[in-house]
């Protein structure tokens, strides 16, 4: 199994990495378009959708990213498209948690499909974006994501006591919560005193919130941020447990499929992007 992982991860970084660090932002934009599109094919068939209706939902998703690279949205979507896919987020990710994973099968079937479409739709759209702005940036988002995932998982089996979502994830606690969220504020005070001293191609994250909204409402928004990854681990696993799915599907030997490696990502990106439009 690791040696699978390790093959798989090799794999997708030397399809990812060429494309990231290109001259230009569409070849990045392209690459992980292909990706949704297996991601929408996996949400479909999490959600009751298989065969030729699953394909159709990865299809109909990556036209639709292609129409918005098409359009210029990849470079410069228009603002309310972040507030409005941060507020579904937001709103809907703590209402579909606090119901848990009964509820979710309740809801119609097309209402599933079309809310994890748009909201994978958004997630690639943000991503685009971030890559337009510059490396720094997208470097900066990513690595928030990981650091609050790797801190929590250390802090959480160190100090983890009081479950999360036992009935979601029940590896989770609360105190990996909290040092998920003070591992991003470690990563940001040391990436902002590393970019002081230049040479960077954008300004990241971290230096965008503390110029924009000041040090302790930049700090503030990170936290949020923090907190959103999680949210978006817990609905990929609230969904997978409604669906009674370990991974949501096999594309990447050892590692699940793209949703597994994505959930985090997908809040996480429009809601970085509609802070930094403040």
């Amino acid at each position: 199994m690791l040696r699978q992982r390790i093959i798989t991860a090799l794999v997708l970084l030397a399809i990812l990495l060429p494309a990231l660090f290109a001259a230009r932002a569409w070849p990045f934009a392209l690459v992980t378009l292909l990706m949704i599109g297996a991601a929408g094919w996996e949400w479909a068939r999490l959600n009751g959708f298989a065969g030729a209706a699953a394909v159709a939902s990865g299809l109909l998703l990556a036209v639709a990213c292609l129409a918005a690279l098409a359009a210029g949205w990849a470079s410069d979507a228009p603002r309310p498209v972040w507030w409005l896919a941060a507020a579904v987020w937001v709103l809907g990710g703590v209402a579909a948690l606090r119901a848990g994973p009964p509820a979710w099968p309740a809801l119609p079937k097309g209402l599933r499909l079309a809310l994890g479409l748009a909201l994978l739709w958004a997630g690639w759209l943000a991503l685009a974006q971030a890559r337009a702005i510059g490396i720094n940036f997208i470097l900066s988002v990513l690595c928030l994501v990981w650091m609050a995932d790797i801190a929590a998982y250390f802090g959480g089996r160190a100090f983890g006591r009081r479950k999360l979502a036992p009935s979601i994830s029940p590896g989770k606690s609360w105190e990996g919560v909290w040092s998920g969220m003070a591992g991003v504020l470690l990563l940001a005070f040391a990436w902002t005193a590393v970019e002081a001293g230049g040479g960077a191609d954008s300004r990241s994250l971290f230096g965008a919130l503390f110029d924009r909204l000041g040090q302790w409402p930049g700090a503030l928004a990170l936290l949020a941020l923090a907190a959103m990854s999680v949210v978006g681990d817990l609905i990929e696993s609230l969904v997978k447990r409604a669906a009674g799915a370990k991974d949501s599907s096999n594309l990447l030997p050892g590692h699940g499929g793209v949703l597994d490696r994505v959930d985090a990502l997908l809040p996480v990106f429009p809601l970085a992007l509609a802070f930094v439009t403040l």
